[in-house]
């Protein structure tokens, strides 16, 4: 692929402007904010967008740590992209060589992990890469950049989706760092993510007096009465039946999973009487919206049983359901083909270094090439997309989950995979402790050479889909043919949440507070 005038002033840009997105990666990197909570992280998104020339709608969506920035320089397509800043609690992690836990934080505050720091500066990077070349060049058009908190629960973007915020968009670039080591420095082809589905269920105990064999004059006898289970047993029951259950939800093929986490309980001080409240999260994905449908009726079968049996009332809130991702070919090659032009991620010396080391404090005899050669390498799509396909049956259209998927319902999307920095294994079956795959895209030479390729990547991708109109042509037909004409097509599926959804930023998620005891991660710091 030709380097055009255009192309090569958005690839300058981002040469030109690598120590800014290194520092302000680092700044992301270093907030380490949590899933709705990354109130640090949107405000300096915002901020920075601003000063870029962005008009930006801080909240949308009705998500505190929302935004949408757009920049218009005239008539012409409206081409997205977005951020993520979503750290994940329990991997706090400093960037050096060895274990160790952020300075005066919490053990168990949260990390970035893939890391969402890299996704949304890279995504950054290019969309301002963009703007400088449709400025010097005259190219018309809109860049919409999306701020999208809470991917770890995959919160935000079905409900953009809801409320229309993608239906303006003639084309998106979705981004996202390897995360393995299938299909690494690519576009993907077809085998998109699958859905995910997420909602709480709370029990709240609301008349514990009404319980058989309480009495209602029992006075000073009331510590000798039997107490009504209450909320507390409600929900270990729902752990325990949804565990029972679990096998007998789908068929035993295919990959799919189902995951709780318990949000809050008890609210109980005195022993005789009984939790009035405890929550719930339940969280699936699958790739068939179907399969999705049928666990999400044994979970509320379970949630129903058990408040009967604990004398309990149970509501039901969703958190998120996302949709499948829908494949778009002409972007894929459009994107994979820039993706050559820039080339693969390469690490120098220091990043080398800081590999190795690594290496020798695991106890590990440190190598000469410590990184994967699958993330320093291209992978053409077709070709990772066969790689995937001899591991899923034959009936399974998608893999794992991602919340990008409801912008591929939308707009013809991309979805480009980026290598990051991950350390080769010395023998078959070793696996490096989670901590060093966070210190890794924290480092700035391990982590860097990930932004940068991707910001090249997305900033030309864009620039030809507003310079080239038969690419941007191609790439809107096929979305035409996919879903049956459009948004609101004969095969188009429509978001699975209501226009009027509100989002569930009001649950007991992880968070750093501040107390007069200063400021702490949501488990005292003395704990």
């Amino acid at each position: 692929m030709a380097i055009t005038d255009e192309k090569k002033t958005a690839l300058d840009w981002v040469e030109a402007n690598r120590a800014d997105l290194s520092d302000w990666h680092a700044t992301i990197w270093d907030f380490h904010e949590p899933a709705w909570r990354e109130y640090k992280s949107a405000a300096w998104y915002v901020d920075r967008l601003r000063q870029e020339g962005f008009e930006v709608e801080e909240g949308s969506g009705g998500m505190p740590t929302a935004f949408c920035a757009v920049w218009d320089n005239g008539d012409g397509p409206t081409i997205g992209s977005y951020a993520e800043y979503d750290a994940v609690p329990g991997n706090s992690q400093d960037r050096v060589p060895y274990r160790k836990p952020r300075e005066g934080v919490h053990r168990a505050a949260a990390g970035h992990t893939d890391p969402h720091s890299a996704l949304g500066m890279a995504a950054l990077g290019g969309v301002l890469a963009a703007k400088a070349a449709m400025e010097r060049h005259g190219l018309k058009g809109r860049l919409k950049f999306m701020g999208e908190p809470a991917e770890k629960v995959c919160g935000s973007k079905p409900v953009h989706a809801a409320k229309g915020y993608y239906d303006d968009m003639d084309a998106a670039v979705s981004f996202h760092p390897a995360y393995g080591t299938l299909r690494a420095n690519t576009a993907i082809w077809d085998t998109h993510c699958g859905s995910y589905w997420s909602c709480i269920y709370t029990f709240d105990c609301e008349t514990p007096e009404t319980w058989k064999g309480m009495s209602a004059g029992a006075g000073s006898s009331a510590h000798t009465v039997a107490r009504a289970p209450g909320a507390n047993d409600a929900l270990c029951l729902m752990y325990t039946t949804t565990k029972y259950t679990k096998e007998s939800m789908l068929p035993h093929t295919g990959t799919w999973t189902l995951n709780e986490a318990i949000l809050g309980t008890g609210d109980a001080t005195s022993d005789n009487l009984a939790p009035r409240f405890s929550q719930i999260q339940y969280s699936w994905r699958s790739p068939d919206l179907r399969m999705q449908a049928r666990i999400a009726e044994v979970l509320d079968q379970n949630a129903e049983h058990v408040a009967a049996i604990a004398h309990c009332k149970v509501t039901k809130v969703w958190v998120t359901k996302t949709r499948v991702g829908l494949p778009n070919h002409a972007m894929a090659t459009l994107c994979y083909n820039n993706l050559e032009l820039v080339g693969p991620p390469q690490f120098d010396d220091e990043a080398l270094a800081f590999c190795r080391e690594l290496q020798a404090n695991l106890g590990l005899e440190p190598m000469e090439q410590p990184i994967l050669d699958v993330m320093i390498t291209l992978c053409d799509p077709q070709k990772g997309e066969a790689e995937l396909r001899r591991q899923l049956p034959p009936w399974q259209l998608n893999y794992t989950s991602d919340d990008y998927v409801d912008w591929t319902w939308h707009t013809p999307t991309v979805r480009l995979i980026v290598g990051r920095c991950t350390l080769k294994s010395p023998k078959s079956g070793f696996d490096y402790p989670g901590w060093s795959w966070n210190a890794l895209g924290g480092f700035s030479p391990t982590i860097d050479p990930t932004v940068v390729c991707a910001a090249k990547t997305i900033g030309a991708t864009i620039v030809d889909l507003l310079s080239e109109p038969g690419a941007l042509e191609a790439a809107k037909r096929e979305f035409e043919e996919r879903t049956g004409g459009g948004r609101g097509g004969a095969t188009w599926v429509p978001p699975l949440l209501p226009p009027d959804f509100d989002p569930p930023v009001g649950f007991h998620w992880p968070e750093y507070v501040t107390t007069p005891r200063g400021e702490e991660w949501y488990v005292p710091a003395t704990a």
